[in-house]
């Protein structure tokens, strides 16, 4: 990709994805690696990029932001979390933040979770399905300064939220109130993101990340880098993939 790729969506016909990159939305062809500009970008792109995205149950795909200045030297300065689709294009969503992670759906697909990573917050808003129109956002849970930060995010059929603290070395469950249930401590300081799959959606996939470690700090993280998996005991919520 000619840039830096924050998110993707699937995409069926052709096969390929829609993928959101510093410089704007493209559509990729998996079959001949073509890139066409659906939409340029809702922000300066020497200062912004994308982050994370993920598809709701109507195909709404939402796309959050990240701080990521190309020459340095600049304060933190917040943006939009926005959403896509091919029949409606770009839309604006009424959340800003540095750095967006965390995106998740509860089981009945009411609420939405989203984290700004910076502040170390998790919120929780209700959401409408079928139109994807949020409502007054409220403080789920805080990640203590000394457990690094929450990325990415998966619900279980529970109710329970898992966050992947990157910093922390480990993954978080929160009950559906937002309190902490337990930790599962990884062999890596940066885990990225967890999901669940398999027929019984009962496996936890967890990638992780090797940047920004040292030469020591890798030597004794072996694993950095690698992608995990493990059975927690609860069963995961099936996500969808494709965007429309």
């Amino acid at each position: 990709m000619p840039s830096d790729i924050g998110a993707l969506a699937l995409v069926s016909h052709p096969a390929g994805a829609v993928v959101a990159l510093r410089h704007g939305i493209f559509r990729l062809e998996f079959d001949t690696g073509a890139l066409t500009k659906l939409v340029d970008p809702p922000f300066d792109p020497t200062l912004f990029r994308f982050n994370e995205g993920a598809c709701d149950s109507s195909g709404r795909f939402w796309i959050g932001i990240m701080f990521d200045p190309l020459n340095g030297g600049c304060s933190p300065q917040k943006s939009s979390l926005h959403s896509f689709t091919l029949a409606d294009g770009l839309r604006s969503e009424p959340d800003a933040a540095e750095l967006h992670n965390g995106m998740a759906w509860s089981v009945d697909g009411h609420r939405f979770y989203l984290s700004h990573s910076n502040s170390r917050e998790i919120f929780a808003y209700p959401i409408n399905p079928e139109t994807g129109k949020l409502g007054s956002r409220a403080l789920f849970a805080r990640v203590p300064e000394n457990l690094g930060i929450p990325d990415g995010a998966a619900v279980d059929c529970e109710g329970g939220y898992w966050c992947a603290l990157h910093g922390g070395g480990r993954l978080r469950r929160y009950t559906a109130t937002g309190a902490v249930d337990r930790d599962i401590v990884l062999p890596v300081s940066q885990p990225t993101m967890c999901a669940f799959a398999e027929d019984a959606m009962d496996m936890l996939y967890v990638t992780t990340a090797s940047d920004k470690l040292t030469a020591d700090q890798r030597q004794h993280e072996p694993l950095a880098g690698a992608l995990l998996r493990l059975r927690p005991g609860e069963r995961g919520v099936p996500r969808s993939c494709f965007v429309y």
